[in-house]
């Protein structure tokens, strides 16, 4: 497994993640989307969506290459280890959700409602898991 596998797996989960997110929304009733977080964190014009699937995707291949490094370093199989490690991410960046939702420049707006909630939580845990499946299967 290399690091350019497994950083192009992290960018193909992250693109993933993306393309679930209108339907995650609807299934948890949260109008919470990452890509329009990250993209309405860098501007407010039409670009948006471009800078924020941007954004994600870079994130999912940093993400992939710590994950080959961790791998690499632990012996662990790779699907297991993928998961534990999104959601030992989602854990530990969850609660600065508490900062987004009063400083980000575009709260309220569409895709940037308040995330630190059951609901939110739920969303935020099922899509950390769903990154880590897809990671850990790609990067093999």
């Amino acid at each position: 497994m290399s690091r350019r596998r497994s950083a192009l797996a992290g960018s193909a989960a992250a693109l993933g993640w993306a393309a679930l997110e209108p339907i995650d929304m609807r299934l948890f009733r949260t109008d919470y989307s990452d890509v329009a977080m990250l993209g309405k964190l860098v501007t407010r014009r039409c670009a948006w969506p471009l800078a924020g699937l941007a954004i994600h995707t870079a994130n999912g291949a940093a993400f992939g290459v710590l994950f080959d490094e961790v791998r690499r370093r632990s012996g662990s199989r790779p699907q297991p280890l993928a998961v534990c490690l999104a959601l030992a991410e989602n854990a530990v960046l969850f609660p600065f959700g508490l900062a987004l939702d009063r400083w980000h420049p575009a709260r309220g707006e569409p895709g940037v409602a308040s995330m630190v909630n059951a609901r939110g939580l739920a969303q935020a845990t099922a899509r950390h898991a769903l990154f880590g499946l897809a990671l850990g299967r790609w990067a093999r």
